[in-house]
């Protein structure tokens, strides 16, 4: 192999593990509003590291994927949370804070 053709293969593998390494990374946030129907949920984000900032992070939406229940929360509950998909659009996980 040449030396071009190397350091490419090591590029697509570095960036492959690393964007599956962050879809799974748990997050946290406060549910803004559930849709059981659909199986979505929009949750506005906790900001992290930035002390005293009073910006607010817009909701984002998720799909919710099967086998993950919506029945014991409700709109302003802390929820953790990890997602999957290139995106990060489906939630796989969520817990319920206290």
């Amino acid at each position: 192999m040449t030396i071009p053709k190397i350091i490419s293969v090591g590029a697509v593998a570095l960036v492959t593990l690393s964007s599956a390494a962050f879809a799974q990374q748990a997050r946290n946030g406060t549910v803004t509003e559930i849709n059981r129907l659909n199986s979505t949920i929009s949750i506005r984000q906790t900001q992290e590291g930035t002390v005293g900032s009073s910006a607010s992070t817009a909701p984002e939406q998720f799909k919710v994927q099967d086998g993950v229940s919506l029945e014991a929360l409700h709109a302003g509950d802390r929820v953790s949370f990890s997602t999957s998909g290139g995106d990060g659009s489906k939630i796989t996980k969520m817990d319920r804070q206290q």
